[in-house]
């Protein structure tokens, strides 16, 4: 595709997810299969300013002035976080091979065939001096597919390098959460967003307080969660839905707690995460063995007691294996970004409901090696 690479690829993954709470950096040796060296991670937060102008694009459509704006803004904090982050590992561009942008999704509605990440990936590449893969999702969706998760290929190469016992399921606890349940042959994968993650309860805390999320669960942890409404929420149709399936930040209409103490709010909203991630093993081919988790939820005490409670299994956070939860995602996209280069599938039929496995990503060339 005009470029020849070298086998292994060093590549730099960038991921910002729906919390919106800045941009993570992760270096990875890779050569889109089952190699893969993590080298190096840093996270850099985005000016509350960004924040909001990005905020206000969520649920959008089509582009205008403002929406403009808040592209350019993000990708600018992009470039700064990869510049700073490659002085801080000596790294200069010809160090470089791929860089892979997930960019920052403010619409998701792939039943009606669209997704929106902004993210100028020409900008990235003309002033960083590196190829930059982005525009993971849009593929998948246009041939019909949930456009997500997307990450459960790079589950499968790491946890075959990390001796478990499969079944397992990887559990990523974002703004929403998925799940991928591994099986014990190669490339036997299911995986689907099982409902709200952090996203409801970051929502209400900051309202509520000023504080970007629960600390440690100790709010949820000081209320009682509402059974009637949380019934009521479980009937929504998504989680009748067969996996694969996706999901939006908005989906669920949170105003029913309005009139809770903020304490039982929020223990409702944990709870609702906790049931509803329990609630997608029932669509497990056989029980995993362990899950292992990842994400801001694996930090909150009472998200991971509800798990364990409910799981009835070992729930440990990924940091178990060796691997770095902070760092996965934006692994994740380092690893896909050689395998979009390589014409290599990022989606399945079983990960995100597409027809056949198809690769993805848009490729800006900068530089040829």
């Amino acid at each position: 595709m005009g470029m020849t690479l070298p086998r292994l690829y060093n590549v730099i993954g960038l991921m910002s997810g729906t919390s919106l709470d800045g941009v993570d950096v992760a270096l990875v040796e890779t050569d889109g299969l089952a190699h893969v060296r993590p080298k190096g991670f840093a996270y850099f937060p985005y000016p509350e300013s960004l924040r909001a102008k990005v905020r206000a694009c969520f649920g959008a459509r089509a582009k205008t002035a403002d929406i403009e704006d808040a592209e350019h803004e993000l990708t600018i904090a992009h470039i700064n976080a990869v510049k700073q982050f490659m002085a801080a590992e000596s790294l200069t561009p010809a160090d470089i091979d791929l860089i892979g942008f997930h960019g920052q999704t403010i619409t998701h509605d792939p039943d009606h065939g669209f997704t929106w990440q902004l993210g100028a990936g020409d900008l990235l590449a003309r002033e960083t001096g590196v190829n930059v893969v982005y525009d993971f999702r849009t593929a998948d969706v246009a041939a019909g597919g949930q456009g997500a998760p997307l990450i459960p290929i790079y589950h499968w190469a790491r946890a075959f390098s990390s001796h478990v016992t499969f079944p397992v399921a990887i559990l990523n606890i974002g703004g929403v959460s998925n799940v991928t349940w591994l099986g014990k042959t190669e490339g036997e994968l299911l995986a689907f967003d099982c409902g709200p993650g952090n996203a409801l309860i970051d929502d209400v805390v900051l309202k509520a307080t000023g504080a970007r999320f629960d600390k440690d669960g100790a709010i949820a942890l000081s209320g009682k969660a509402d059974p009637e409404i949380l019934s009521r929420w479980l009937s929504h149709p998504f989680f009748q839905k067969r996996p694969p399936k996706s999901l939006d930040r908005g989906a669920w209409d949170t105003k029913t707690i309005s009139n809770l103490p903020l304490a039982d709010a929020v223990a409702t909203l944990t709870d609702f995460t906790v049931a509803a991630i329990a609630q997608g093993a029932t669509y497990f081919p056989e029980p995993a063995t362990a899950w292992y988790v990842t994400g801001g939820g694996r930090l909150n005490t009472a998200i991971m007691q509800g798990l364990r409670a409910r799981l009835k299994c070992s729930v440990e956070p990924v940091e178990a294996l060796g691997w770095d939860g902070d760092a996965l995602e934006a692994e994740g996209f380092a690893y896909l970004a050689v395998r979009s280069v390589l014409g290599l599938p990022l989606s399945y039929p079983t990960t995100t409901g597409i027809k056949r496995a198809i690769t993805g990503g848009k490729i800006v060339y900068e530089k040829n090696k």
